[in-house]
């Protein structure tokens, strides 16, 4: 026989932004199907229609396009499955629904929203909790506790739900991948609803005929399905496909920044960072959330930091390409307890990226940025300064933080070091200076400094003084790079220009 082909999906519901936890499921999906040569496949959940978010779903395949998450499968991209929207599938399930109750797997039940809040409020009134389970569905209304004439007509006519059937008191025991051999019991277990009178399947009949009519061979997800699994092994049982049965995996969460408890949108508003790839806008709100993309992050560095959230590639390596990502990556090396999620380190790995991207990479991003604030550069000088300052920066908007003095002549002056450098002779020095300038015909930072270097000691004037005055008179303060890098990068005729500026508007 064969080896089976690894085939995985990522399932979300379009109910709202993808938060990162869903990235990196999709993530661990994609590099497990790459790396044993398997397909990827989106299959949207969109079940639940009270509720679906419009534009949920564009977001989410936006997102893992961005995220260099490619999908061999999908709503857009088509397959052999298709449709991959489970509200185009709806026909379906009811032929399921049916074969479990007729194998009597499952039953109808017929209670309605106010005889449930009944049976709960008379369990808490006792200091119990109400679960519709083995104990308790005999003295509820379904077609296990009616006469059959009764529920037969009551089908036809009265709102119902179709419930699993748990059996009492059994051991359900199967692998997860990550966590070993997990056992529960039933008896904790509730009957759980499977099928909707609307004609609507919940997730877990759904989820578990899809998995099966489209051959996926691993179920990786994030661990709050793990109380699932019971149920959803036990119906492979009922359908009589164990044979088949996917593989199951539950991912740990990704927590707070403190490590303890899931990381939340509050969280990310709360200490200033995204929780989303891309920013996302409610269309009824208007509230907006902050992205990855927008805020500035690649979405390499944005990738390679979600891999190690959880997974640890036993080495001292943390900078991985997608296809470095995929040969390295197994389900073995993927923790059980929860991963800290750390802004600053996230940081960290998008400067890893930035530094590595050429100048003129890096100025091809700026520009943009630059052109907003009404600045047209030469693409060769911003390539420049971002040579110069890259080291510095997280992100290409940084870049303009640390040299906006390069594309405009100060507007005004530190006051603190106006009064501490600004002395009675130094007007007269600065113009001194203008004019020397002037004489100097290559202009390159090493051929300015020697000559300029000489003149000032010639002078006899304090060089330290010099250098601070005419820094003050270029930048409006006492920061940046080299003097004479500055001088080079804005050219002659704004060195000289920006120098008489301060003169005169310091003078005053």
């Amino acid at each position: 026989m064969s080896e089976r082909k690894v085939r995985v999906r990522f399932a979300p519901s379009p109910t709202g932004p993808l938060h990162i936890g869903g990235v990196r499921t999709a993530l661990f999906n994609y590099l497990f199907a790459k790396k044993h040569g398997g397909d990827f496949l989106l299959r949207i959940e969109d079940t639940d229609q009270t509720r679906y978010v419009p534009g949920a779903e564009d977001y989410i395949q936006e997102a893992l396009a961005w995220c260099g998450i490619s999908i061999d499968e999908g709503p857009k991209q088509g397959g052999p499955f298709a449709p991959y929207r489970q509200s185009e599938r709806k026909a379906l399930y009811l032929n399921y629904a049916e074969q479990l109750l007729q194998s009597g797997y499952a039953y109808y039940a017929f209670d309605t929203p106010e005889e449930l809040d009944e049976a709960r409020n008379t369990a808490e009134s006792k200091g119990e909790t109400f679960t519709y389970n083995a104990l308790s569905r005999g003295q509820m209304k379904n077609s296990l506790s009616l006469p059959e004439s009764a529920w037969k007509e009551m089908v036809s006519s009265t709102h119902y739900v179709v419930r699993f059937k748990m059996p009492d008191n059994l051991d359900v025991t199967e692998i997860d991948l990550i966590r070993g051999s997990v056992t529960f019991n039933t008896s904790l277990l509730d009957d759980k609803v499977l099928f909707k009178s609307d004609g609507m399947p919940t997730y877990h009949l759904a989820n578990v005929v899809d998995d099966h009519l489209m051959d996926i061979s691993h179920v990786i997800r994030g661990e709050e399905w793990l109380p699932s699994m019971p149920l959803h092994v036990l119906l492979y049982r009922a359908f009589g496909w164990e044979d088949t049965m996917p593989r199951f995996t539950h991912l740990p969460l990704i927590l707070k920044p403190t490590g303890k408890g899931k990381l939340s949108k509050r969280d990310g508003d709360k200490l200033g960072f995204p929780v989303f790839p891309l920013l996302w806008r409610d269309s009824e709100t208007g509230e907006t959330s902050r992205g990855y993309r927008e805020d500035g992050y690649f979405p390499d560095s944005f990738i390679n930091m979600l891999a190690l959230l959880g997974w640890n590639p036993g080495t001292e390596q943390e900078i991985f390409s997608m296809d470095e990502l995929i040969h390295a990556f197994s389900l073995e090396r993927v923790g059980k307890s929860g991963a800290r999620f750390d802004p600053e380190k996230t940081k960290w790995f998008n400067h890893q990226y930035f530094v590595k991207k050429s100048d003129e990479e890096l100025g091809a991003l700026l520009l943009p940025f630059l052109a907003d604030k009404g600045i047209h550069a030469n693409p060769d000088m911003v390539a420049k300064v971002c040579g110069m300052v890259k080291e510095r920066c997280n992100f290409v908007s940084e870049i303009w933080d640390q040299s906006y003095f390069l594309f405009a002549p100060p507007t005004s002056y530190d006051e603190k070091i106006v009064s501490k450098r600004w002395k009675d002779d130094v007007p007269a020095i600065m113009i001194e200076i203008a004019g020397f300038l002037e004489t100097i015909e290559q202009w390159k930072a090493p051929t300015i400094k020697e000559p300029f270097s000489a003149f000032v000691t010639s002078k006899g004037w304090n060089f330290g003084t010099v250098m601070n005055s005419l820094r003050l008179c270029l930048v409006g303060g006492s920061f940046g790079p080299d003097i004479f890098e500055i001088c080079e990068i804005i050219g002659k005729s704004e060195t000289i220009f920006r120098i008489k500026k301060a003169i005169s508007a310091l003078n005053k």
